[in-house]
């Protein structure tokens, strides 16, 4: 038995007067668990330690999410839609060239899997250990869009004569795999660099050099 299955589900509030003391109950477990995990620089939870940390019942995992798996889909909900929005908000800027939207999206994945380091490998766990309809709609909603923004992207840029005709697939892996490499990477930095904290001086070094260094192979040479 686990340790959801072990406490009763809380009843459900009789009325809506208490909702925004519902939701804030909901988000503060999604912030306490991002937190462990930041933390931890790991992709799982105790229910326990999230009950200590947040002050709450773990039983309310069940209530909200329905078990530990729906709290940690929820949270990539959160924590992705960032990014989405970010490039659907790049997209709709007709008066904004090519390479500064991208050099923007870049800037603003380093910023994200800063604040978020745990972001790709809770991905990546969750559309390996989901079912097939629950992997396709995680794949449908947050990788394809991604995928569909690199190709327009990339395609404007080429039309210009901007960038180098690329592969949008693997585009996609070189931003997120330069994103999230560093970022989940603290054990190389304490034990061959000496540094045992991801600062934001660090990310801002971070964020300038991956954008310039992926921006040099996209921009085409001029002759």
């Amino acid at each position: 038995m686990n340790e959801i299955e072990q406490t009763a589900t809380p009843a459900a509030p009789e009325s809506r007067e208490d909702g925004g003391e519902q939701q804030g109950a909901r988000e503060l477990l999604l912030e306490t668990a991002s937190q462990i995990m930041r933390e931890g620089d790991q992709v799982d939870i105790s229910l326990s330690e999230l009950s200590l940390r947040s002050g709450l019942n773990s039983a309310l995992v069940k209530y909200y999410f329905g078990n530990k798996a729906g709290m940690l889909k929820a949270l990539l909900d959160r924590d992705m839609v960032t990014i989405i929005r970010s490039v659907d908000a790049l997209l709709a800027k007709d008066d904004m060239p090519p390479e500064a939207k991208l050099r923007r999206h870049i800037g603003k994945c380093i910023d994200t899997y800063y604040a978020y380091p745990y972001l790709n490998r809770l991905l990546m766990r969750l559309v390996r250990d989901s079912d097939e309809g629950e992997a396709r709609r995680i794949a449908d909603k947050y990788l394809t869009p991604l995928g569909v923004a690199y190709e327009r992207l990339i395609q404007a840029g080429v039309k210009e004569g901007i960038f180098r005709p690329v592969d949008p697939q693997l585009f996609y892996f070189t931003v997120t795999g330069a994103a999230d490499r560093f970022f989940s990477a603290r054990l190389v930095l304490r034990h061959c660099y000496g540094q045992d904290t991801l600062t934001e001086e660090l990310r801002d070094r971070y964020r300038e050099h991956t954008v310039d260094f992926i921006m040099a192979g996209i921009l085409a040479h001029k002759e």
